[in-house]
């Protein structure tokens, strides 16, 4: 038996896919009981619950764990604390012998990275437990970029906060993500690995751009706006103050040069970003 946190997100869905496909019984990690997820079973609770998360895992050879993001949280990195927290403590009481834990670029730093701070807690917290595991760090999802769908349909802009839009860096497509973590549950690693995923190449915004004018068959242009209008933006379309500022500071951490480490197995997505944009778009 499988656990998969996170299954109604673009990462476990293709995790739990994937499992099944290979003949694997998954248990499905969800917060309501009306959720539509195929699986061998669901366990229905609230992650921040520890008492649940240690349920969840009982029994389980293997796990998928992730923090999922909570946009509207005035206290983000402590709840994220909280759910790491939860999954060591059941980790350890199940003794669940491997599992993968969805981390970030820039994980390495443990402070000044905005949510990725998160991140970089659960990769130490979690190999403090006798679980081997592989520390997934993941690139720029590229699926972030489909938030701006509405001004690129409408106005023929993407927005970039604080410039750098002719930058190339690492963006991944979450069912790459998703492939690569069920790859690894499947064939587990003898020792604690750390994975790097990038996409197939380095894109930049004015690379998303031109992917989004080719799709929607008018100009986009990507257009460099102030950092300093970020935050109000951001509070503006739902996001609570303390997410929008860890948004600000991920940026801006991005544009003074955080990146991968270079730590542990790199591999490539095979996924192109216009794959993901023409979905999102069309």
């Amino acid at each position: 038996m499988f656990t998969v946190f996170g299954v109604t997100g673009n990462t476990g869905s293709v995790v739990v896919e994937r499992l099944l496909a290979a003949g694997k019984q998954v248990r499905a990690v969800v917060r309501t009981s009306n959720a539509k997820v195929k699986a061998t079973e669901l366990a229905v609770g609230d992650i921040t619950d520890a008492a649940f998360v240690a349920k969840a895992l009982a029994g389980a050879e293997g796990a998928y764990l992730m923090i999922p993001p909570d946009l509207k949280s005035n206290e983000v990195l402590a709840k994220n604390r909280r759910i790491v927290d939860n999954y060591a403590a059941g980790l350890a009481a199940a003794k669940v012998s491997h599992a993968v834990f969805l981390s970030a670029v820039g994980a390495q730093a443990a402070s000044g990275n905005g949510p990725i701070a998160g991140s970089h807690y659960g990769e130490v917290q979690l190999a403090k437990t006798a679980t081997k595991l592989t520390l997934l760090r993941a690139a720029y999802f590229m699926e972030n970029i489909l938030a701006n769908a509405y001004p690129m349909k409408s106005d023929g802009v993407l927005p970039v906060f604080g410039g750098g839009e002719g930058y190339p860096f690492p963006m991944v497509a979450s069912r790459d993500i998703g492939a690569t973590a069920a790859d690894a549950l499947l064939s587990p690693p003898s020792a604690t690995q750390w994975i790097e995923l990038h996409g197939p190449r380095d894109y930049s915004f004015v690379d998303a751009a031109a992917a989004a004018s080719q799709i929607l068959g008018r100009t986009v242009k990507a257009t460099a706006l102030p950092i300093e209008q970020m935050v109000p933006t951001l509070t503006k379309l739902g996001f609570s103050q303390d997410m929008a500022g860890l948004f600000r500071e991920m940026t801006e951490a991005f544009g003074k040069g955080l990146n991968f480490e270079g730590k542990g197995r790199t591999l490539k997505g095979t996924t192109e970003l216009a794959d993901v944009l023409r979905r999102g778009l069309a």
